[in-house]
């Protein structure tokens, strides 16, 4: 959690007892100067293409279901004409222009193309591509003021929040409300920042979070701006046409968690018992098949266990030139002695040990099972063997690995050195996919360039998946 957000656990009672908050985060559309590849930053010459446009216009439709209370968007013209057409046909909802959602500050760069940039400034776009918070332009650093910005969107926030009279619709008391959904029209960088202050990750990693125009991210705080965050989604793209965002470079690895089982359903620990998929999980896993069915797939690993061997191979039935590999490193948690168990029933024989699963989950030992720490190292293992694998053989291939909940959790983590502490920070539900590119091959830095797909499980774009007791 960022430390504006950690901060905002501590503030006085007044702060205290926010509605849960269900943030949906929008890129602009396709604007003039992201057609000529050209720097924007704060610059307001840029105008929405007519593609942007059509962007927008797919953007409100597929947030059509989900009701809004209120709409914060960048001052700047390619955001804000962004936000008006998503919020075209919907009245009351009010819309708080604000310059925290501003785009970085690159002044001494905009209007140029990123290969003037990189011709005329090398040290420079070096530091940008590899160490962007390390960048000074002008006696500033942009990357470090940028996530100082988006703190302060967070704080402002919280201060509207307690606020009856603040910008919701119909001027509804927040506090009254059990989930407030609030819309986000920012920019790349400002979209990237808000993400990142909220669930913990620094300047650094500035470029390690996918963000194209018009794509959707979810970020849930279900206990208020006060609790843990949950990141559902990440740069969804499915509603505009696109399956999955394009890549210029490198190798990508597709993750996905298995379909449901009936244990899932009924919200039993799994763990490392083989229970096979269910009517659900078999709509799933070929719903993942044929979604995925024209992406070009060079190589594939699972889990060894019945319901991810499952999935996998319903994808891999339509690409003959895979063969599924079996990684058993890749298994689920095994939660030993809660195996079987409903969560209630865990509750009873274990009092106060769920609370502390849920709240923190490093510190738990299952009963004759694993802690996260001892999952953690073998899937770093099992992790570095596959990417080791891709990059020999297919240096600019994309793999489909599939897996577990915790399993997928854990890996996600460890792409931004993040501890068994922040397991519950990235959600994944059945059948969903998560798209990971190397640009630069596997010594490279990650990038997580969607989270937490399931649009083609139910055509929404929130995780309708069932929760499962993990």
């Amino acid at each position: 959690m960022s430390k504006s957000v950690q901060a905002m656990a501590r503030t006085p009672s007044r702060y205290r007892d926010q509605p849960a908050l269900r943030i949906l985060i929008v890129r602009h559309g396709e604007s003039t100067f992201n057609l000529e590849n050209r720097i924007q930053g704060r610059s307001d010459l840029s105008r929405l293409t007519p593609t942007g446009e059509v962007q927008a216009q797919r953007v409100a439709e597929a947030l059509a279901g989900i009701p809004l209370d209120c709409a914060y968007c960048s001052p700047l013209s390619r955001a804000l004409d962004t936000a008006r057409v998503i919020l075209k046909d919907r009245e009351g909802i009010p819309l708080h222009v604000t310059d925290q959602l501003r785009e970085i500050d690159l002044t001494a760069w905009e209007g140029l193309t990123f290969a003037e940039v990189q011709e005329k400034y090398p040290e420079d776009y070096h530091l940008w591509r590899h160490h962007p918070d390390t960048l000074e332009l002008e006696g500033r650093f942009p990357v470090r003021d940028l996530w100082q910005q988006a703190q302060g969107f967070w704080e402002m926030l919280a201060f509207h929040l307690q606020s009856a009279s603040g910008p919701w619709n119909h001027g509804a008391d927040p506090s009254q409300r059990q989930t407030l959904n609030i819309l986000i029209v920012g920019h790349s960088g400002i979209n990237r920042a808000l993400v990142s202050t909220a669930i913990g990750l620094g300047p650094h990693h500035y470029h390690r979070l996918g963000q194209d125009n018009c794509a959707i991210s979810v970020l849930n705080f279900p206990e208020g701006l006060q609790g843990p965050p949950q990141l559902e989604s990440l740069n969804i793209t499915a509603h505009l046409g696109q399956a999955l965002p394009k890549r210029k470079q490198g190798m990508r690895i597709l993750l996905v968690r298995h379909g449901e089982t009936q244990w899932n359903r009924e919200r039993r620990f799994q763990g490392q018992r083989d229970i096979p998929l269910n009517a659900t999980g078999e709509e799933q896993a070929a719903k993942v098949a044929e979604f995925l069915a024209t992406q070009p797939l060079q190589l594939a690993f699972s889990s060894p266990l019945k319901r991810p061997w499952a999935t996998a191979d319903a994808i891999c039935s339509n690409h003959s030139n895979l063969i599924l590999r079996p990684m058993p490193d890749l298994q689920e948690i095994c939660h030993g002695d809660w195996e079987g168990k409903l969560q209630s029933e865990v509750e009873a024989e274990y009092p106060g040990e769920l609370e502390r699963w849920q709240r923190d989950p490093a510190s738990v030992q299952m009963p004759n099972g694993e802690n996260l720490h001892q999952v953690w190292e073998r899937t770093r293992s099992a992790w570095q063997e596959l990417l080791a694998i891709t990059a020999a053989q297919f240096p600019q291939g994309t793999a489909v690995v599939v897996a577990h909940d915790a399993i997928n959790k854990a890996i996600i983590c460890q792409l931004f050195d993040l501890s068994p502490q922040a397991f519950w920070i990235f959600k994944q539900g059945n059948g969903a996919i998560t798209v990971i590119d190397y640009p630069e091959g596997k010594e490279g830095a990650p990038v997580l360039k969607v989270l937490n797909l399931t649009t083609h499980l139910s055509g929404q774009i929130l995780d309708c998946t069932t929760a499962g007791a993990l």
